[in-house]
């Protein structure tokens, strides 16, 4: 692992599926970077995942294993990399429960983020309490670790003021700075629309790209991408603004000054649109197919798998439990 003196980052993902290219671009390939440079921890988020998805327990825990592949095909290096799984770490939970006294409903019921998610699955009222608590353990997440970098889209960053908000109370509690802030790290590419143009990318409702994607699974999923409905000839000028593809092509195309000119003779006519799902079908095979070629080779052997995931989760054990005896003692609680 990395000097204890760089900067601590606390980055995961939920464990509901397989990753695909909306993670990748939006936090897998800075990562890559980043744990060069700091103290990384990349949390296998099954129990948030639970917070939605409590009827089937089966999905979360396989999935354990499918994200860590993903993370190890891209690049995460275990060297420099701890991966560990959040419900293997109690002090976590210990820590979610005693925030939740630190803050109230109605401050948890305004978190935008916790809204938009809340009316986006259609719970109204009938919300799971782990869910609307997610803030609370969030919080507890990246003040364990004493992250001060945590990467997320720009739609994260009330879950990290909230979970400051936590930290400045806390501190003022105990007496003194015993927590860091974290500051939000927001990608430089947002988050990816699905291909049917609609919403974010879904395993579940058919709109994403899987990092594990075939060659021909990557070609069908690419001439189904929303364009312009207008655009009915070559000849006919272009919409660029909501056009997926060049959402796409922004996101992967390293020749930005080529992918300006695209847009410039898509917007004044003359440029098909098979002609952007080839050059954007090649990208994306040149991108996906090294990985999924670690990904299949890496999975013929479980156990290495295995050994990294206990080897992580033991490293954020010691941590997270050192962390949790700090606050405690901190705050003035009984202890045996």
């Amino acid at each position: 692992m990395s000097s204890s003196s760089r900067p601590i980052i606390l980055t995961g993902d939920r464990t509901t599926g397989p990753l695909h290219i909306g993670h990748y671009v939006g936090s897998l390939r800075s990562r890559i970077e980043l744990q060069h440079t700091h103290q990384q921890y990349v949390l296998l988020a099954d129990a948030q995942a639970l917070t939605d998805n409590a009827h089937d327990v089966d999905k979360v825990r396989s999935n354990v294993i499918e994200v860590a592949l993903d993370y190890l095909a891209v690049g995460i290096d275990p060297e420099l990399s701890a991966i560990c799984v959040q419900s293997a770490l109690p002090a976590l939970a210990e820590l979610s429960m005693l925030y939740l006294n630190f803050v109230s409903v109605a401050r948890l019921e305004r978190n935008p983020t916790i809204k938009e998610e809340i009316s986006a699955r259609g719970f109204g009222r009938d919300i799971p309490a782990g869910f609307l608590c997610y803030p609370a353990a969030q919080a507890a997440d990246i003040t364990a670790f004493k992250a001060t970098v945590v990467p997320v889209g720009e739609d994260q960053i009330p879950m990290i003021e909230q979970t400051n908000e936590l930290v400045r109370r806390l501190n003022r509690q105990i007496g003194h700075r015993l927590l860091p802030e974290a500051t939000a790290l927001i990608s430089p590419v947002g988050r990816l629309p699905g291909v049917d143009g609609k919403a974010k990318m879904s395993k579940s409702q058919g709109t994403a790209i899987l990092l594990s994607s075939t060659d021909q699974e990557i070609e069908t999923a690419v001439q189904r991408i929303y364009t312009d409905p207008n655009h009915l000839r070559v000849s006919d000028p272009g919409r660029v603004d909501g056009n997926v593809v060049f959402t796409y092509l922004d996101a992967f195309d390293t020749d930005k000054e080529e992918v300006e000119n695209l847009k410039d003779h898509y917007a004044r006519g003359g440029l098909g649109d098979s002609f952007l799902k080839r050059r954007l079908s090649e990208l994306l095979k040149a991108t996906i197919g090294p990985i999924r070629e670690r990904r299949a080779l890496l999975s013929r052997d479980p156990d290495t798998i295995m050994d990294i995931i206990r080897h992580g989760t033991k490293l954020a054990r010691e941590i997270t439990e050192r962390t949790k005896v700090e606050i405690m003692t901190g705050l003035g609680l009984f202890r045996l």
